[in-house]
């Protein structure tokens, strides 16, 4: 049977992005609920993007070292699927949030150049112990910023245990997505500025060539 690896489109700002998303095939979109980002967006403004998702496709809220309230305030409005704990949350305070907005939740790791493939074991491992609730990792390259750098790092560092579950994000695009999947494996693929004409402004061109070389790379 052959491997469909998960597609999540992230950063969405604009309506016309979302029914692209859709009519491509997306599995997830990704909203930034944090104000420093450029794909930020209100509640209110992600309420009305929410409304054009059929059922199935899954909503994931991003959040950077968030209080409760301020998830809970989002899900008064929004309806989220998933949490993506994006800051330096401890698997403590993701359970807190999580276990109280009852949701699921991933936890993005940024990748430090000095990161082992056994600092990815324990990491896992630690979120998994801390709440039922953990769906996973998200695999992102370390900035000193919270958000995306457009860099890759190196996959080859992730370990087989793990790559079929997790999230491979950082630097993907048109040009390597095809040889990331077939390298890792992924259960999921996640990009944002590798589909943009700007910063929050998605591009339909690329997002079509992404799902099209995620797709090539699952035929292979």
């Amino acid at each position: 049977m052959t491997h469909r690896t998960r597609i999540k489109l992230c950063g969405l700002t604009r309506s016309e992005d979302v029914r692209q998303a859709v009519a491509l095939g997306a599995d997830a979109i990704g909203l930034v609920f944090y104000a420093p980002s450029p794909r930020y967006v209100a509640p209110e403004t992600a309420a009305r993007l929410a409304e054009a998702l059929p059922p199935m496709v899954s909503t994931v809220g991003l959040f950077v070292n968030a209080e409760l309230g301020e998830v809970t305030e989002v899900l008064r409005r929004v309806p989220l699927s998933l949490l993506q704990f994006h800051g330096d949350e401890t698997p403590a305070q993701c359970r807190e949030i999580a276990e109280a907005v009852r949701r699921p939740f991933i936890r993005a790791l940024r990748i430090r150049p000095d990161t082992t493939a056994a600092d990815l074991l324990e990491s896992q491992a630690a979120y998994r112990t801390a709440s039922p609730l953990f769906s996973g990792l998200l695999l992102d390259t370390w900035s000193d910023a919270y958000g995306g750098t457009g860099k890759v790092f190196d996959w080859s560092l992730i370990p087989a245990e793990i790559a079929h579950q997790a999230v491979l994000s950082g630097g993907l695009n048109v040009q390597n997505v095809t040889d990331a999947v077939r390298q890792v494996r992924p259960y999921a693929v996640d990009v944002s500025s590798g589909i943009e004409s700007a910063k929050g402004i998605k591009d339909a061109a690329l997002m079509r060539a992404f799902v099209s070389a995620v797709r090539a790379a699952d035929e292979q």
